[in-house]
């Protein structure tokens, strides 16, 4: 990844924040972007200690025109961006409901940051991909559009959508050398799993083969591997990690 130059999403917490210090260590240089700002000007910070560039920039990815301006303002700091991170999503949380109590106004929000950031994001550096023959796409998705994921149909939906947002622009972009792919996360120990009861955290690893949940760092490399050269002739795919809960 040395000299390489990569936008992340949702950088600034959990699976973000250390894939940006897994290319960072790389020697990748790293533009960041998160609406919250003190932890993402203290991920810059880590990065630079490490002898990269990094560029945090603080948006809020489902304003479209912000994003724009970002990507934008990346090009400019740093030149074409050779790997794009849609690390940024967001399901219900403690606003989870069945299906029939849910309130469309919650759809509207999972959807476009969930699914439609990504489109957005994707939007900005295809054109760029396609020109120079040469690029890596990662989107993260999720176990929930394999498991149902109960409680929450409209992050299941959404997460459904990367994975066929994914295959589609795969098949596009596969003419120009770039490749795009999914990593589809389990129950991982991130800033959201802190607020998961005793009880819910029990029974999540009780449904686990390997009786944990995963480390933010190992879904890190999984991105980092189907960004890297070693993944040169894998797209369209999704990989699951989340310790043999279920099977794509």
């Amino acid at each position: 990844m040395t000299g390489k130059i990569v936008a992340i999403t949702g950088a600034a917490n959990g699976i973000g924040h250390a894939a940006t210090l897994r290319f960072a260590a790389d020697g990748a240089d790293v533009a960041i972007l998160d609406r919250e700002e003190a932890p993402l000007l203290a991920l810059a910070a880590e990065c630079r200690a490490l002898g990269r560039r990094a560029f945090p920039l603080i948006a809020d990815l489902t304003d479209r025109g912000a994003v724009k301006v970002a990507f934008e303002r990346i090009a400019t700091e740093f030149g074409p961006i050779d790997v794009l991170l849609n690390n940024v999503g967001q399901s219900a949380r403690d606003r989870a409901s069945p299906f029939w109590k849910s309130e469309p106004g919650l759809w509207d929000f999972i959807v476009d940051v969930s699914l439609m950031a990504a489109f957005t994001c994707s939007r900005q550096v295809v054109p760029g991909m396609r020109e120079r023959k040469s690029g890596r796409i990662v989107n993260i998705t999720s176990e929930a559009p394999f498991t149902g994921g109960t409680g929450s149909v409209e992050y299941a939906a959404a997460k459904a959508g990367v994975i066929g947002f994914t295959r589609a622009l795969a098949l596009e972009m596969a003419p120009f050398n770039v490749t795009v792919n999914a990593v589809g996360p389990g129950a991982t120990r991130t800033r959201a799993a802190d607020g998961w009861s005793a009880e819910t955290k029990a029974k999540l690893v009780a449904a686990i083969p390997m009786g944990r949940l995963a480390e933010p760092t190992e879904i890190a490399d999984a991105i980092h591997f189907l960004a890297s050269d070693r993944a040169a002739y894998i797209t369209g795919q999704t990989l699951l990690v989340n310790g043999g809960r279920i099977f794509n």
